[in-house]
C-alpha cells in the first residue's frame, strides 16, 4: 500500500469566465420548472454559491482551445448564466471520473433535515430566510 494519498482536486482553485468552461449536458425547459432547480436558485440568491462546480484542468480534458470541462455543477452554472454571472470559483478536479461526484453523497432523511432546520435556527437563522432556500 502506498504511504501517499492521492488528493482528488488541486490545493487551489480557480475564478473562470463561464464561458471558458464546456457543459457535458444542457439543462432542460422541464428541468429549470422543477423544485430541486429553484430551491437551488433561491439558495444561491440568498447565499451565492456553498458548493463550487468542480472543472477537470484543459492538459487533463483534452480540450484544444484551453477551456474546461464542466464534471459537477451544470445546474448551478445555468443559474448563474441566467443571474447574468461572468465568472465562478471552480475546484479543479485531479481525476476525471466518468460519474458526477453527487453521486455517490448520501442524502438525508427528512428527520435529519429537521434537526439541521431546527439547529440552524438556533443559530440565529430566521424562519423566513430558511423558507426563501425551501
Amino acid at each position: 500500500m502506498s504511504d501517499k494519498l492521492k488528493l482528488g482536486f488541486e490545493m487551489k482553485g480557480i475564478t473562470l469566465p463561464l464561458d471558458q468552461i464546456c457543459l457535458l449536458k444542457q439543462i432542460s425547459n422541464n428541468l429549470r420548472n422543477s423544485p430541486k432547480y429553484k430551491s437551488i436558485l433561491a439558495s444561491i440568491k440568498e447565499v451565492g454559491i456553498i458548493e463550487p462546480p468542480v472543472v477537470s484542468h484543459p492538459k487533463d480534458s483534452g480540450t484544444e482551445n484551453g477551456n474546461y470541462i464542466l464534471l459537477d455543477g451544470h445546474i448551478r452554472i445555468d443559474i448563474l448564466k441566467q443571474l447574468g454571472h461572468t465568472k465562478v470559483f471552480c475546484l479543479i478536479s485531479t481525476d476525471d471520473e466518468g460519474y458526477t461526484y453527487n453521486n455517490r453523497v448520501n442524502l438525508l432523511s427528512p428527520i435529519q433535515q429537521h434537526f439541521m432546520i431546527m439547529k440552524t435556527i438556533d443559530n440565529g437563522v430566521s424562519e423566513e430566510r430558511i423558507a426563501k432556500n425551501a
